[in-house]
């Protein structure tokens, strides 16, 4: 990974809504950090800094440092809550690492060669993302940023699953066997619309009436 990050935070002594709410007018965060036989601590975050941070997408499948209290953490967030509405980050929870121990985290996956694949480029077919992150585990030295999709032998109809996923080095994929292979991503054919002429239709349901009135009469 060529990108760092780091993290200030503050421990937290005050807990409680209205401690938090306070803090979310402060333009703070509430958060906390757990894992590796080490108790739990609530901590405060710049709010500003972290929705920087946020719309990194490296950010969120990283191996941070935390540093809170003269000391360091390896961390990966575990958790963030949004506000409904707002722009708006109201929690955040980090999951300590030990660099010698295997951890289990989600990573995105990047859909490459869309535009030139098969089912695409000669068929006009359309894609359908059926997943877009997967669970992995790995030793944190082999934490990938992303899984890449490769697309482009897709053919119309076709679907790609987890078994066809190219996994780096150390990676291996979570909830995959022989009873559970989900697809990824599949082109399917566009839908055909069929437009009704709306004058015909009037004329249909004229000829109905007439038909039915003339039954009437007889």
């Amino acid at each position: 990974m060529s990108v760092s990050y780091e993290i200030n935070a503050e421990l937290r002594d005050v807990k409680g809504k209205g401690a938090s709410r306070r803090l979310r007018h402060a333009d703070k965060i509430p958060a906390i950090v757990y894992g590796e036989g080490s108790d739990p601590l609530s901590l405060t975050l710049d709010h500003n800094d972290i929705w920087v941070k946020l719309q990194q997408e490296a950010f969120h499948s990283h191996i941070l440092t935390l540093n809170v209290a003269g000391k360091s953490d390896n961390v990966i967030m575990r958790d963030i809550q949004y506000h409904p509405y707002k722009q708006r980050v109201m929690h955040l929870d980090f999951l300590r690492i030990a660099m010698d121990h295997a951890l289990q985290t989600s990573v995105p996956l990047h859909f490459i060669n869309e535009d030139i694949a098969i089912g695409v480029k000669l068929h006009g077919g359309v894609i359908s993302h059926l997943i877009t992150d997967v669970e992995i585990e790995c030793m944190p030295a082999d934490l990938p940023e992303y899984i890449e999709v490769d697309m482009a032998e897709l053919e119309i109809d076709q679907s790609l699953h987890l078994s066809d996923l190219k996994l780096p080095n150390g990676v291996t994929l979570l909830h995959l066997d022989e009873s559970h292979d989900q697809a990824v991503v599949s082109i399917h054919k566009q839908r055909t619309v069929v437009e009704v002429d709306e004058t015909d239709v009037v004329e249909e349901e004229g000829e109905s009436t007439d038909e039915s009135e003339g039954g009437d009469k007889e």
